[in-house]
């Protein structure tokens, strides 16, 4: 009697293909996209009707304040610096597939801590020393505040969407805590007009001027650019952004690969946070150089904006961080020069944001069809 032996193919581990996937730029998320962008800019230029100011003579003054003198495209390059280090954390979240609504409230712990250890550093302390100190603090505190939703998303199984999106009021009401208790970060109260804010940053603690004549540029700047291609880098050449890929792609093949993927998502969440807090230091340590009330001015939920137009390119987050940081120096002149408010731009940003937002989760939707 013979016996036949049948042997199964052998079994292969799961794959994960980290090849280029198909770009999800397609021609209908574009014009989702555009769309939205466009009804954003009729609406503003409906609002400039409504003012009852020129179109055109609104649109040269738009101009000059982006770029008619160094002051005002200076302006622009430290919002924009604040929108790219934004957006570049938002970038690293998403690709271990984790959407970070948090940069406001992470902004505003990086002010407070920024501010905690700018206004106690000595005197003397040398700006080679300050500078990376106040920094550090943003980044440390900016990415602890990120870490308890990182916590609960991971290890808990809450939505990172809403938790950060919490955490954001309870950060701004912080902010509003510190500079409102003497006892905390106010400067002292030496009469009835003192303003609720935090004592000016020691010499030390400030952000150095490019040295461009005229113009208020920082090195925040240098900052944000560097974060952008360090990102970059990290996220194409190493095993680290290859490993956070394959968790974005998919959760389940990650963890059957080995892949440590409760720690990628929390570390991703973490380090972005940490770039807001990060972001803001920077807004501390610049003109006026205090903490007060309202300094975060939005921009956590514009850096938002800025991820989600970026689609993942580091060079994107820079190009519309700038654009965003143009419309804003530019909207300064637009009240001076035009008569037209300037909470017009704001209206524009505001109504792009929940434009932009809304197309992200019609495609996100349809995706998932």
């Amino acid at each position: 009697m013979t016996t036949t032996l049948t042997t199964d193919p052998p079994r292969t581990a799961p794959r994960l293909d980290l090849r280029r996937t198909p770009s999800p730029g397609t021609l209908r998320d574009l014009a989702v996209y555009g769309g939205a962008v466009l009804i954003a800019l009729l609406a503003g230029l409906g609002l400039v009707v409504l003012s009852g100011a020129d179109p055109v003579t609104a649109a040269d003054a738009l101009w000059a304040g982006m770029f008619g003198s160094p002051y005002g495209f200076g302006s622009a390059l430290n919002a924009a610096a604040v929108l790219a280090l934004i957006g570049t954390g938002f970038t690293i979240a998403k690709r271990a597939g984790l959407v970070n609504v948090g940069a406001e409230g992470q902004l505003a712990l990086g002010g407070i801590a920024a501010t905690a250890v700018g206004i106690h550093l000595p005197a003397n302390t040398p700006t080679a020393v300050g500078v990376p100190m106040v920094l550090l603090a943003g980044f440390a505190a900016g990415a602890a505040w990120a870490g308890i939703a990182a916590w609960l998303t991971v290890w808990r199984g809450t939505s990172e969407v809403i938790t950060t999106l919490l955490l954001n009021f309870v950060g701004l009401g912080l902010v509003l805590l510190v500079v409102h208790e003497e006892g905390l970060l106010r400067q002292p109260v030496t009469s009835a007009e003192t303003l609720p804010q935090s004592p000016p940053l020691v010499e030390g603690a400030r952000l150095p001027l490019l040295g461009t004549p005229g113009s208020p540029a920082t090195v925040a700047v240098i900052v944000a650019v560097a974060a952008a291609v360090i990102t970059a880098i990290v996220l194409r050449r190493t095993a680290t952004g290859t490993r956070l890929t394959a968790v974005g792609h998919s959760e389940p093949a990650a963890a059957r690969l080995g892949l440590p993927v409760g720690k990628l998502r929390f570390g991703s969440l973490s380090v972005a946070g940490g770039l807001a807090g990060v972001a803001g230091a920077g807004l501390v340590a610049t003109v006026p150089f205090i903490l007060a009330e309202h300094f975060t001015s939005g921009y956590g939920f514009a850096g938002l904006v800025v991820g989600l137009l970026a689609r993942g390119s580091l060079t994107a987050v820079c190009g519309v961080a700038l654009a965003f940081g143009l419309l804003s120096s530019g909207g300064i002149n637009l009240q001076l020069a035009a008569g037209v408010p300037a909470s017009s731009v704001q209206v524009v940003q505001s109504l792009l944001i929940i434009l932009v937002a809304g197309a992200a989760i019609l495609l996100r939707g349809e995706g998932t069809r």
